[in-house]
């Protein structure tokens, strides 16, 4: 994020570090959970990237304190070997103590890239007016492409490249941000061979953007409409990986501020003392990571934006590598830079792959558990709580949905980012009143009753799927499977008398949100942003409710749901 908000962090105290970081690696990571199963030949990938600023207009002292940081940063890197990417903002990238430092004390294996913030003397050298009040600032319509016409994001891409290869004889092969459009990631592929990229995880608000609904973890291929959409087909999809960035909590980051208009911050970033800060956190999250079922790769974001200074990140890093190190040399995670497992990710997947997040401990001991689905077709999340269960979320990705900055300048600091709808716990609920797609008994006085299921054991049948089975308290079995397209339900040992279906309500006060606008026996209609989607069911029917009792019900025919997502 750009300075979440001014150094704020959470409030969790940072845990000691209490034994060797060998003994601790192999007591958390030898084990795989018994309720998964995991294919050990989907690679586990950890990209080191800090990302440069010259200058900082919050921050004493501030172009001294960020590249004596840089400075820490590469002895870090060094001390352990690894492979990084350090990403230069413009200002940053012409300075040539930050040239002499790169060139002097970065190791051959690491790799320097391009960071897609706009400052005021890139602007200055495309020859465009500078909009802000200092030389860099956070405001989304200047410090991002979003902000610019067509037209001047390529004169910004051809003024960095060329000022680039200038000093390091070669054009940029990554390129991050905590956005960047889908003109300029065409423009950047097309004329200069970029072969990755990365943007911020999902959030609500934070430093005055918003990006939500999107392909959860890992990476996706852009559609060439909308960068922030996965592409379904190769002709529409920018052949260029996006990596979701800074470690998102599988569980947790996404009710932070629930039914509010602003999300807090629970990532692996290494100065939030919640979470990247925490030990006790680090190693719940790797859990996660390394040895649960994730289909085609898992994938963790470490490092950190200078501005935040050494002193606030030192303790996180010096703590987060002598982790990442044991896991390394136990062969459980891959250490390389963007730009690598941008060409690996290229080799491998013509299309936007599944992939998935398992979370079966929870590091709160409350008993929550997560998976997430990601696929070229939606994304879904399944939350088991102490007291419920329910899919906390469903978006729906199509191509042809079209960003609002395509071809035209955003406006203002608030910038919006959204795949299509189906679940959305977030936005839908109230602080007090969570929503949810839950599975409901009903009875024959006309009652129901929510089931909560339990114990969930989670495998990977195939490449693409995933396939989760729980009971209810009752001992009644759900099996669920994700698919690449589709998501099918189904409870095969249930009795004859046993009647279940799929609910989702929403409080009153959130229905003006709602995207639906009809529905037949087996499709649910919806708009959103005016533009129109569905999802059908190819087994079972919809029913379409009022709203106040019900937004809409999904009805298994025979106790199985096939619920499609290729519109």
């Amino acid at each position: 994020m750009i300075f979440k908000n001014s150094f704020r962090v959470l409030c969790v105290p940072f845990l000691l570090l209490c034994f060797a970081h060998d003994l601790y690696s192999n007591h958390l990571y030898n084990e795989v959970d018994s309720t998964s199963t995991i294919n050990r030949h989907s690679p586990r990938i950890i990209n080191i990237v800090n990302f440069i600023r010259q200058t900082d207009y919050r921050v004493r002292n501030a172009d001294s304190l960020l590249f004596e940081t840089v400075k820490e940063q590469i002895n870090l890197v060094n001390k352990y070997n690894f492979p990084a990417t350090f990403l230069f903002q413009f200002d940053a990238l012409i300075n040539p103590a930050y040239q002499k430092l790169m060139k002097t004390r970065l190791r051959s294996d690491c790799e320097i890239g391009a960071w897609w913030e706009i400052t005021q003397p890139h602007v200055q050298a495309a020859g465009i007016k500078w909009r802000g009040e200092h030389s860099w600032v956070s405001h989304a319509n200047i410090a991002f492409s979003t902000g610019y016409t067509p037209d001047e994001r390529e004169r910004l891409v051809d003024v960095y490249m060329e000022k680039f290869k200038n000093i390091y004889g070669y054009y940029p092969k990554s390129v991050g941000s905590w956005f960047i459009d889908a003109h300029t990631l065409s423009y950047m592929y097309e004329r200069y061979g970029i072969v990755a990229s990365s943007n911020c995880k999902d959030q609500v608000g934070t430093d005055g953007y918003t990006l939500w609904g999107g392909y959860w973890n890992q990476a996706y291929y852009p559609s060439r409409y909308n960068a922030y959409m996965p592409a379904q087909t190769v002709k529409n999809q920018i052949p260029v990986p996006i990596f979701r960035m800074l470690g998102s909590d599988p569980i947790y980051q996404y009710d932070t501020g629930i039914g509010t208009q602003s999300q807090g911050v629970i990532s692996l970033e290494p100065v939030y003392t919640e979470s990247g800060k925490n030990k006790k956190w680090v190693s719940y999250f790797l859990e996660s990571i390394v040895n649960q079922p994730s289909l085609a790769f898992s994938y963790a974001q470490a490092g950190q934006e200078n501005s935040f200074t050494w002193n606030a990140m030192k303790d996180g890093l010096e703590m987060q590598f002598p982790i990442f190190d044991s896991l390394r040399r136990e062969g459980k995670v891959r250490i390389e830079t963007l730009r690598t497992s941008g060409e690996w990710f290229k080799k491998q997947f013509p299309v936007t792959p599944a992939t998935a997040i398992t979370t079966l401990k929870d590091v709160r001991n409350e008993n929550n558990k997560s998976v997430w689905y990601n696929s070229r077709y939606y994304r879904a999340n399944l939350l088991w709580e102490k007291d419920g269960f329910c899919f906390r979320d469903i978006h729906i990705f199509n191509e042809k949905f079209q960003s609002d900055y395509l071809d035209r300048p955003g406006q203002g600091g608030q910038f919006l980012f959204f795949t299509l709808p189906v679940v959305d716990r977030y936005y839908w609920s109230t602080p007090d009143d969570h929503t949810g797609l839950r599975i409901m008994r009903l009875y024959d006085n006309g009652s129901k009753e929510e089931l909560v299921l339990e114990h969930p054991i989670v495998s990977e049948p195939s490449g693409k799927v995933i396939k989760i089975e729980s009971s209810d308290r009752m001992g009644n079995l759900f099996v669920i499977i994700f698919e690449e397209d589709r998501i099918v339900i189904s409870s095969p040992n249930a009795q004859t008398n046993f009647r279940w279906l799929l609910e989702l309500k929403v409080p009153k006060s959130r229905i003006d949100r709602l995207p639906f606008i009809a529905s037949d026996h087996t499709t649910l209609f919806a708009r959103f942003k005016d533009f129109n989607y569905q999802i059908t069911c190819l087994k079972g029917r919809v029913k379409k409710g009022n709203n106040e009792e019900f937004v809409f019900q999904l009805i298994p025919d025979n106790h199985h749901l096939f619920i499609d997502f290729t519109n």
